[in-house]
């Protein structure tokens, strides 16, 4: 039950982008069409899992053990750099179709924050490894269900006559608002669900 809760909340109560405002430059960058939106979910989901799993690893084995935890933030920027680049190298080799698809998503994850902050927060929340993977993923499905939503209200706006003030960044701005404020409807939900099923 504890699994689940940590994935509703990552989902919907703790957005990574609409709660916590990590990832903020592919969400409204890379948010113009739902099929691109689809696709950086999908690489997204895949990175920051595996990055995830690494650096708890390199956090437990590495860090810990040699007392350099403040090295923390800089080893995990070059672990996640390195690993990006392998996953991009591996991908072209062993499947070119996936990496045509992916290719131009692949270099913007090495920059999305939300990589960095989830895997420096499974250490903070003192996760195991098993819950830092539930963590990482449903962060990343909500992350792309962010984008996916965003990019879908975005394709709407693109159809409205929108006063002349508001056009362009302005009305992304004010619409990803909007969605954060949605989203802040499914806050008391985790907390809901530990009363109902009796975890402290």
């Amino acid at each position: 039950m504890e699994y689940l809760l940590i994935f509703i909340s990552a989902i919907f109560v703790n957005n990574i982008v609409l709660s916590q405002f990590l990832g903020i430059c592919p969400f409204l960058g890379v948010s113009k069409k739902i099929d691109t939106a689809l696709g950086m979910g999908a690489a997204v989901a895949f990175v920051l899992t595996l990055a995830t799993i690494v650096t708890y690893l390199v956090q437990k084995w590495v860090l810990d053990p040699f007392g350099i935890q403040y090295l923390q933030t800089i080893a995990f920027i070059l672990v996640i750099a390195a690993l990006v680049q392998m996953v991009e190298i591996i991908m072209k080799k062993v499947s070119p179709a996936l990496y045509q698809a992916l290719g131009i998503f692949l270099p913007l994850i090495t920059t999305n924050c939300a990589v960095l902050g989830v895997a420096i927060l499974v250490i903070q929340k003192d996760y195991n490894l098993l819950q830092s993977v539930v963590y990482a993923f449903s962060t990343a499905l909500g992350f792309g269900l962010a984008l996916t939503v965003f990019a879908g209200m975005r394709e709407q706006l693109a159809l409205v006559n929108i006063p002349r003030g508001m056009r362009g960044m302005a009305i992304v701005l004010v619409t990803a608002g909007l969605l954060s404020l949605a989203f802040m409807g499914f806050s008391g939900v985790d907390g809901g669900l530990r009363v109902l099923f009796g975890i402290d």
